[in-house]
């Protein structure tokens, strides 16, 4: 991709975009159609992130499969989306902004279709599958669209409904998955979410306009393979580190080595193609050091938000004794309270820059996870109900600052790799937080009990988060690049 050229809202190339002082100040009325339509079915589909969560339980028993093999259902999603994610500079540059929307919808709503037939877990998975595949092009094209048509000042408020979609739903799927299974079958979170979809689906094609021209664009097909054993290596080997009680096996082993192996290949390969400028993902974004700070605080971020959405669920339901709608009820106002929270937030941070909000955050998500290590049989279910509240409201205060700080500064050309490379780290974190943290709980309670185990992952999570009040003290605001600058 030459550094002359731009990416426009859907990530392809076009002239180069007008200097900051004759950006509009006021976003028109079709630019408010077309990220809010963008914003409504991202939040469906990611939705479908964590809605398996609450159900894991059920269909272990409806399927016949045991709890190593249906956690797939929910770190295959998120594998799918950091294997897919990278690739989406390469779609949204040979498609329009229509054909990338319809492309996106389609996958979703023929996964959810799928999964709400599919006679066993062989076919629940690839429907699963194949939803991610939709999920992962929403991201990036919702993110770029925003950059390219919301005026620098106004990026912070938009940004926070933006986390409404990106950290919200992810938070909600435990609520609403527990409110179907309480009265149906969890096919029903699929025959539920369908109609949902395909009504998007059919919005989007009405009113979506097509932003800028396509181009034609080379793919790196070795690098696309390359993000398979490199992402797919580090999960699947923290999901089995600590899967024998005699230590890590080889096969866990083998797996990290792979993977670490082949994302320096994958690295390496970037780094050359970016002399040709045909990268897959553009890592001069990592230039900015504003940005791999907030990648780095969006990586722990994730991990905590994931690993509670995980293991919150399996205390209520292991060890408390709730079932799913009590479960899906206690982590309901969180949820309410990240999305509430989330344009107010926005609307402060243009005002007091992302510091104030992000040292905060970090120090409640660390005091949140901290006290979640302390839970026993006996802690009253309201105390519970409020430090989680009391995470979403730090996580709330992190997410629309690091966003934000992170992908201000990029050059237009690098509007879809920055994108990218964010949804992915986050998708990657999500993936390796939920694996890590659910292998901790298992070997520990094998040994010791359940509430020995809880505890033992929430401390994991808790010594991770502390990366987080570091690297917020780091934060600094950002300006948007001036047309032309790039990092090279």
């Amino acid at each position: 991709m030459s550094t002359e050229v731009s990416s426009n809202a859907s990530g392809r190339p076009g002239p180069v975009a007008a200097p900051k002082s004759s950006v509009p100040e006021k976003m028109s009325r079709e630019s408010v159609t077309i990220i809010a339509t963008l914003l409504v079915a991202t939040f469906v589909v990611i939705l479908n992130e964590t809605i398996m969560n609450v159900a894991l339980q059920r269909l272990m028993v409806d399927l016949g499969v045991d709890a190593p093999t249906v956690q797939w259902l929910s770190t295959g999603f998120m594998l799918t989306m950091a294997v897919v994610i990278p690739t989406t500079g390469f779609i949204l540059q040979s498609l329009s902004t229509r054909a990338v929307f319809m492309l996106a919808m389609g996958l979703f709503a023929g996964g959810t279709a799928l999964a709400a037939v599919a006679p066993g877990f062989e076919i629940l998975l690839l429907a699963r599958i194949v939803q991610a595949g939709g999920t992962a092009i929403m991201l990036p094209l919702l993110m770029t669209t925003i950059l390219t048509l919301v005026p620098l000042a106004k990026r912070g408020a938009v940004m926070g409904n933006v986390s409404i979609a990106i950290s919200v739903a992810p938070a909600m799927g435990p609520t609403v998955s527990g409110l179907i299974l309480e009265h149906f079958t969890w096919r029903f979170m699929f025959v539920f979410v369908l109609p949902v979809a395909l009504a998007a689906l059919a919005i989007g094609a009405k009113y979506l306009t097509n932003v800028g021209e396509t181009g034609k664009t080379k793919l790196d097909f070795l690098s696309v393979l390359l993000t398979v054993p490199a992402f797919g290596g580090l999960v699947y080997g923290l999901s089995q580190i600590g899967g024998g009680q005699s230590g890590p096996s080889a096969v866990a082993v083998a797996a990290l080595v792979i993977g670490v192996a082949s994302l320096t290949v994958f690295v390496l390969r970037q780094v050359r193609l970016q002399k040709a400028e045909a990268p897959l993902l553009d890592l001069r974004a990592f230039n900015f050091r504003m940005f791999t700070v907030s990648v780095l605080l969006m990586v722990v971020a994730m991990m905590a938000l994931f690993g509670g959405v995980i293991l919150l669920p399996l205390y209520l339901q292991e060890i408390r004794g709730l079932g799913s709608l009590e479960t899906g009820l206690a982590l309901l106002p969180g949820g309410l309270a990240m999305g509430l929270l989330g344009p107010f937030i926005g609307r402060l941070f243009d005002k007091v820059g992302p510091l104030p909000l992000t040292v905060t955050g970090s120090v409640l998500m660390v005091l949140a996870l901290w006290q979640f290590s302390t839970l026993d049989a006996g802690t009253p279910v309201w105390w519970i109900v409020t430090l989680h509240v009391g995470l979403s409201f730090g996580l709330a205060l992190l997410f629309t600052p690091a966003f934000t700080t992170g992908l201000n500064p990029l050059p237009p050309h690098l509007y879809s790799h920055g994108s990218a490379i964010m949804s992915t780290a986050q998708q990657v974190a999500g993936a390796a937080g939920t694996a890590l943290l659910v292998s901790i709980f298992a070997v520990v309670s094998a040994a010791s009990g359940l509430v020995a185990g809880m505890s033992a992952a929430f401390l994991t999570a808790t010594v991770i988060a502390l990366a987080a009040v570091v690297l917020s003290a780091m934060m600094r605001k950002t300006e948007g690049a001036a047309p032309g600058h790039g990092a090279h």
